[in-house]
């Protein structure tokens, strides 16, 4: 496995357009990451100052520097205003490599399937570019929606791998399920 793989800043799906996120876009990260609707189900992932999303942006470029993939902002064709975020960051999982899906809309984008879509944009771009590292997803329980997303994006619950997350019990879904066997 090389350490970064063909770079894909821009992707594009029926509805939704999906780029790198530039410093333009740290008040949309605060925006998006300061709504408490949005970060229920992750309360460690909640911001409320600037600087917090200054940070987190950083944190998401030196992603995209190291790997040439992360996080992308998501959007409509027909308006260039951001919905929210989707992407993928590498992590550990029992010991193993993975490729973490992640999916945070606002709440305005809710209910029109707009992260199931842009979910299913970003697996089926790692699923081509970096097909050696297990596609997962983490979702707690009682996230219902996200659930729906993970399942959308063409993921699988993998029971035996459930596991102890930042905020709580994660259930984890993965992109290839024969990968995973028990």
């Amino acid at each position: 496995m090389s350490e970064r793989s063909e770079t894909a800043e821009e992707l594009r799906t029926a509805r939704l357009w999906l780029r790198r996120p530039t410093e333009a876009d740290i008040d949309v990260i605060l925006g998006v990451h300061s709504d408490p609707e949005t970060c229920v189900h992750n309360p460690s992932d909640a911001l409320t100052r600037h600087e917090e999303a200054e940070q987190l942006y950083r944190r998401w470029d030196k992603q995209w520097q190291q790997y040439g993939y992360g996080y992308w902002v998501v959007g409509r064709h027909d308006d260039a205003r951001p919905l929210g975020f989707c992407g993928i960051k590498p992590m550990e999982l029992h010991g193993q490599q993975v490729l973490n899906l992640f999916y945070r809309f606002a709440g305005s984008a809710w209910g029109q399937g707009f992260a199931g879509e842009a979910a299913t944009a970003v697996t089926t771009w790692a699923a081509a570019q970096v097909p050696d590292i297990p596609l997962i997803a983490r979702v707690r329980p009682a996230n219902v929606a996200s659930q729906r997303v993970a399942h959308r994006a063409g993921l699988s619950r993998a029971r035996h791998l459930d596991t102890e997350g930042y905020d709580g019990f994660d259930w984890i879904y993965v992109a290839q399920p024969e990968r995973w066997a028990p």
